[in-house]
């Protein structure tokens, strides 16, 4: 063979090799530009306010076919007395929609390195605690194998006991650090593409399962404690891009069109990522918990030059109670990217709670002389930008019977020409509403 033809042959069949593609497979590993170095910011950071290692998994089961998602969190804050943090464990059979929650408080991390991924974690109440783990792999000489985990997690309803592969390098937010909110700052990357395979139990049945993970890494002073509450959504797509979307609310409900409060992070292949801050979000359902307290978001519409993608989550009673209310979900994802259609999964993690529209009528006032030359003016008193609010206007001359003169307004006025005799008592009613429906309030005079 040409000595020239064998040398380019070697050469496609390096550069086809898995190892040869993923160069960013190896430890110590930092991207120009970022502030962060692996492995040792996939450890635990001394003297930050809060950190965590967040997971979540989509598996199916090898033997029976089902279909099951889970998400794993360790906390780990200086500021909780007696504990170094706590866990939280979901787990769902996406299947059936059976979803067990579980967030029990760290004991003590028995062995948190500051180097590399090595937790484990005493889980449960002082005198009862098990064993958990999260770890880096290591190979026959017990070097670390980068980006690669075992991962073992116990609830009351199920266990799981996985090794993670990371396929693609990881998606770093930013530089690796920014700002959230008014006053919080974070670090942050999320590795986007895992491998999953292991072993689940889910009231008392196991079996072997192959999948799709998820890695989000925060430490800083963005506290979902006390902070600001959010929306957050992971998207894993069908061509191989993914994404990390943040909205963040201010105290009154608002989403301010800066960096800080809004934050598309797209992974789009080993070279090429970037962050959109301009995008659309449209809240398209929302699902009042069975106790009517909280109302969550359920679906939503993402769109940019770029992107049209609908996600929705599975299930309606994905809520986690403890250490306070959120909801916490696997999604499906549909769409189109650069107008070709994709699909996907991702997760949905909701710490804002929408409430009923309240109207209050501005002009005319109430039991006052109107003759049609004025339009009638609304206010609605408790605006979110995460709840559009459409409005039905409704005219009545007995109080009882109500006729709709204007329909699916996003005004807050409307100018009616009366056809009724001088003198004629009216009554008014103007109803709030979300786009489906789900969240009204009615103002009626």
């Amino acid at each position: 063979m040409n000595p020239r033809a064998f040398f380019l042959l070697i050469l496609l069949l390096l550069l086809f090799h898995p190892s040869f593609s993923q160069w960013w497979k190896h430890y110590p590993y930092r991207e120009d530009g970022t502030v962060l170095t692996f492995p040792d910011d996939e450890g635990y950071h001394p003297g930050n306010e809060v950190e965590w290692w967040y997971t979540t998994g989509h598996v199916t089961g090898d033997s029976t076919g089902t279909h099951y998602s889970y998400m794993v969190s360790f906390f780990y804050y200086d500021t909780i007395p007696t504990f170094d943090g706590f866990r939280i464990f979901n787990l769902a059979n996406d299947n059936t929609g059976e979803f067990y929650d579980e967030t029990l408080p760290v004991t003590s991390y028995t062995t948190l390195s500051e180097d590399h991924l090595e937790i484990k974690a005493a889980v449960g109440f002082p005198g009862a605690p098990h064993q958990e783990e999260w770890t880096t792999l290591r190979d026959s000489m017990n070097n670390l194998l980068p980006f690669e985990y075992h991962l073992k997690a116990s609830q009351a309803n199920g266990s799981i006991d996985m090794t993670y592969r990371s396929l693609v390098r990881p998606l770093i937010l930013e530089n690796g650090f920014f700002y959230q909110g008014a006053t919080g700052y974070t670090y942050y990357y999320s590795l986007t593409k895992i491998e999953i395979s292991g072993t689940i139990t889910m009231n008392g049945v196991t079996e072997t399962v192959r999948g799709t993970g998820w890695v989000d890494r925060q430490w800083g002073a963005f506290n979902p404690f006390y902070g600001e509450k959010y929306e957050w959504f992971s998207i894993q797509l069908s061509n191989g891009m993914a994404m990390n979307v943040w909205n963040i609310f201010t105290p009154d409900n608002r989403i301010p069109d800066t960096s800080t409060y809004r934050l598309c992070s797209v992974y789009v292949d080993d070279s090429t990522d970037w962050e959109l801050h301009d995008f659309q979000l449209t809240r398209l359902q929302f699902n009042w918990m069975p106790d009517s307290q909280q109302c969550y978001s359920r679906s939503w519409r993402l769109i940019d030059q770029h992107f049209d993608l609908t996600f929705t989550t599975l299930h309606t009673n994905s809520e986690v109670q403890l250490p306070f209310r959120f909801f916490e979900g696997a999604t499906t994802v549909a769409g189109t990217v650069y107008g070709y259609p994709v699909t996907g999964v991702g997760f949905a993690e909701c710490l804002h709670s929408y409430s009923h529209p309240q109207v209050e009528l501005t002009l005319p006032a109430e039991n006052a002389s109107w003759d049609g030359a004025i339009p009638f003016t609304w206010r609605l008193l408790n605006p979110d930008d995460g709840r559009p609010v459409y409005y039905d206007v409704e005219i009545s001359s007995d109080n009882a019977a109500f006729t709709k003169i204007a329909h699916a307004l996003s005004d807050t006025f409307y100018q009616w020409s009366p056809d009724v005799n001088a003198g004629t008592n009216l009554w008014l009613k103007i109803t709030g509403y979300s786009i489906d429906s789900s969240l009204t309030g009615t103002y009626r005079m």
